[in-house]
């Protein structure tokens, strides 16, 4: 390989940045009534000045407290058996860089081994690295991230990841467990996971609610409703050939998007006291902004926290919280394979 798989990765520049991001206090804590059927505990700031106004479940917050829980298990389990998880990464393509998995892993106590494949690399090649950390016992979790590679097949490298590793949880016979009742996945795909964390974590009631998943992609939507099911929600799929979508919309308790559609869900779409989850991310034109365009989400933010009980408010990706779920399912694959309770 063109990289030392078994090199610890050592701390970059852009480890103080991550640790102040981690400790930065992101609002206190406010108690909200219950609204409907649905009662927000604990949420993180308000959003708008008035009572009843919606509460906004922080990404971040709850990003740094799974983060905080997996270094205290990480510490544990090297205590206990002299063992810790390892995190492999494989980059094919020049414009990915490896920090975003260096930094996080040596924070949380979790080695690191980044392999770079330049643009042009042979699909050969690529499978030859994904099987050289099929076969590394100090691996338990693997990434596989690369641009749009005209001469190689996604799927077929993908599918080469070993399934007790596959930390995306992408493989087909995973998305098959994860489909079936009875049967449990080796792993949760990282942003739906990601979703379902946070509405477990701001004591949010799933079971028995209506909820309504935006977008059927593979990466997100089916795997995030296949995950609401599982929690027992009445779960409906929207999708680019539904018609009539904001009526469905608006009979949900629970709104989950991730489409990319700048704005498309608006106030009017949304259950007074609904729960929304919006994890899309759209670039839209800004003449007042830095670098003259902003990012904005699938919900039009300021016309849906004045109907819902609660929204996440930063948009796009979970970022810090999407981070803390590909540690946690390496922590998960390694105490699995170890045995560790």
């Amino acid at each position: 390989m063109e990289a030392n798989m078994g090199s610890l990765m050592g701390c970059t520049s852009s480890t103080p940045s991550f640790l102040i991001h981690l400790n930065r206090q992101n609002g206190a804590i406010f108690t909200r009534r219950c609204m409907g059927h649905l009662c927000l505990r604990t949420a993180v700031s308000a959003c708008g000045s008035s009572s009843d106004a919606a509460m906004v479940i922080d990404k971040k917050r709850v990003g740094k407290d799974i983060i905080t829980e997996i270094r205290t298990e990480v510490s544990r389990m090297k205590e206990s058996i002299s063992m810790v998880p390892g995190l492999a990464v494989l980059l094919i393509g020049d414009t990915i860089i490896s920090e975003p998995y260096s930094v996080p892993c040596e924070f949380v106590g979790i080695r690191s081994f980044v392999v770079r494949l330049p643009e042009g690399t042979t699909e050969e090649k690529a499978l030859e690295s994904v099987s050289g950390f099929n076969d590394d016992p100090c691996v338990h979790g693997i990434l596989v991230e690369f641009r749009l590679q005209s001469h190689m097949d996604e799927h077929k490298i993908l599918n080469a990841v070993s399934i007790e590793k596959d930390i995306n949880g992408f493989n087909p016979l995973n998305i098959g467990l994860l489909a079936m009742r009875g049967r449990e996945p080796f792993f949760l795909p990282r942003t739906p996971k990601a979703c379902i964390e946070l509405l477990h974590r701001n004591n949010i009631e799933i079971r028995g609610k209506t909820a309504v998943v935006i977008g059927r992609s593979n990466s997100f939507g089916m795997p995030v409703a296949l995950l609401l099911q599982r929690e027992d929600a009445t779960v409906t799929i929207i999708h680019s050939k539904t018609k009539n979508p904001e009526d469905i919309t608006r009979q949900a308790d629970i709104i989950i998007s991730a489409v990319g559609k700048p704005n498309m869900v608006r106030g009017s779409w949304i259950k007074p006291g609904a729960v929304i989850i919006d994890v899309g991310i759209s670039f839209v034109p800004d003449q007042y902004a830095r670098y003259g365009f902003r990012c904005v989400g699938d919900v039009f933010y300021e016309e849906a926290c004045e109907v819902a009980s609660a929204i996440t408010t930063d948009v796009g990706d979970p970022g810090l919280l999407r981070i803390a779920m590909f540690l946690s399912n390496t922590l998960t694959s390694a105490k699995r394979i170890h045995n560790f309770l």
